[in-house]
């Protein structure tokens, strides 16, 4: 059976894209045949799987997840694959900024991404599809997380790293009366520097938090993230060896143990 999970922040710089192909990566080397959606208009998942050009290219075209939700289209029409086994994806476009107002006027618009993504899930083609979102609460993140069986906070280990996190975890509640299956998968902690007093306090104020799972794995700052996407590929792919490929790795782990 085919399950949804949806990375989700509206803090801004949390690592949610790198986080979403990173574990969409390490899924497809465990053998699971893994579908990515590119949900903001940043493309950065995108850019995690191709260069600027081609991403320019698919976000100027009318094959990406924009004219999907927009045309309320069936979104196997849109599938790209990847230059990995097991591991596809649908790109998205810069005029996902004006997708909130696109929804506003249509019928049952908090599951239009839903309806868009059944055929697919109806196909049981994929045994993961995970969802990067935009840094925002607005309707369209409800709409990906009401086609989500999961959601995966990344939350930066720095000073502003939990501001807003209620609004989120409030938002996740309000989203849970229209999708009651959602499940908070938990929070995964990124962007780590165990030199810095804060990312203690980070661990500190998160396992504080009544009823909310955090990943015991973490992921530290690390150059070969950075080279990684300088390169178009998830650091898994780039330099498996460096730490940070490691703790995406074990990281994917947990995520296989909850969201199963």
């Amino acid at each position: 059976m085919t399950k949804v999970i949806a990375f989700a922040n509206n803090k801004g710089g949390s690592g949610k894209s790198t986080t979403c192909a990173n574990v969409g990566y390490a899924l497809a080397l465990n053998g699971h045949k893994v579908l990515l959606l590119d949900g903001d208009m940043q493309l950065n998942l995108s850019l995690s799987f191709f260069d600027e050009d081609a991403v320019l290219a698919m976000a100027e075209s009318e094959k990406n997840l924009y004219y999907a939700i927009r045309e309320q289209k069936n979104l196997s029409d849109y599938v790209i694959n990847t230059a990995y086994d097991k591991l596809d994806l649908i790109p998205s476009s810069t005029l996902m900024s004006s997708i909130e107002y696109e929804l506003f006027t249509k019928w049952q618009r908090e599951f239009i991404l839903k309806k868009c993504l059944s055929p697919i899930i109806e196909q049981g083609s994929y045994d993961y599809i995970l969802i990067d979102s935009p840094p925002t609460l607005g309707g369209w993140v409800m709409n990906i997380l009401c086609a989500s069986d999961y959601l995966i906070i990344p939350v930066e280990a720095s000073p502003w790293g939990l501001f807003g996190l209620a609004n989120m975890v409030d938002f996740y509640n309000e989203v849970c009366n229209i999708n009651p299956d959602l499940k908070l998968a938990g929070l995964a902690i990124t962007k780590v520097d165990e030199r810095k007093n804060y990312f203690k306090q980070t661990k500190e104020t998160l396992a504080g938090l009544e009823d909310i799972h955090v990943f015991s794995s973490y992921i530290r700052v690390d150059s070969s993230i950075e080279w990684s996407q300088d390169n178009s590929k998830p650091v898994i792919a780039y330099k498996k060896s460096s730490r940070s490929a490691m703790e995406y790795i074990a990281l994917t782990k947990e995520v296989e143990e909850i969201c199963r």
